[in-house]
């Protein structure tokens, strides 16, 4: 599908549909803003929630001509609504979400959304607070005027909700990888990180009186 818009969000697209494991069954859409993401996700999973707080933005997302019939849209928010159930979803995204909530809040509550053997895609913000940070972030700036000049913009939905990031780069890090053990963890050139993590089947429990 054609982007009607970009911005350094959607320009992260691609590496969160890559990620989607062959045969999705359920995916969910953490944060669907608009919920162009969500219509991406259904060519690649079976069915789709996309969920946000934010009445503006599920109105947009629901009245788009072109939605898919595999995706649904929930208002409500993805840390404490209760109509999503823990661990019932083969793939699980946030884009520029996190940032939104305490860190560990909000990445121990997608954690617990991902069904085990499901995978979560974390895709966020940081700031800067080193001198290494200000270099590595001043070395995206010509990338990001030349994807600008050649998408005609960076623009994005009206009333996008909008939330300043506190947290470094090395914090989002460290945090990352003690409470998604085994995750990948990397810096994009867009002022972005991406986190993959596959969440583990736990092992069966040992049988009474067995070994």
């Amino acid at each position: 599908m054609t982007d009607p818009y970009w911005n350094h969000n959607v320009h992260h697209h691609p590496a969160v549909l890559a990620a989607v494991p062959d045969g999705c069954g359920t995916a969910l859409d953490a944060g669907c803003g608009d919920g162009l993401l969500a219509r991406k996700l259904a060519g690649r999973a079976a069915s789709v929630t996309g969920v946000d707080r934010s009445p503006q933005m599920i109105e947009l997302a629901r009245a788009h001509a072109q939605a898919p019939g595999n995706v649904v849209y929930l208002e409500a928010d993805y840390l404490a609504d209760g109509s999503l159930a823990e661990g019932a979803y083969d793939f699980v995204c946030a884009v520029a979400v996190v940032h939104h909530a305490p860190l560990e809040e909000a990445v121990n509550r997608l954690a617990r959304l991902t069904a085990p053997g499901g995978r979560l895609v974390i895709v966020g913000m940081a700031a800067n607070r080193t001198v290494r940070d200000w270099l590595i972030s001043a070395c995206g700036l010509p990338a990001s005027l030349l994807y600008t000049r050649r998408h005609g913009g960076k623009r994005g939905p009206v009333g996008m909700p909008m939330e300043d990031v506190h947290t470094s780069w090395t914090e989002i890090r460290q945090t990352a990888h003690r409470l998604l053990p085994g995750c990948v963890w990397r810096r994009t050139l867009l002022w972005r990180y991406v986190v993959v993590w596959d969440k583990p089947v736990p092992r069966d429990e040992p049988r009474e009186g067995g070994s």
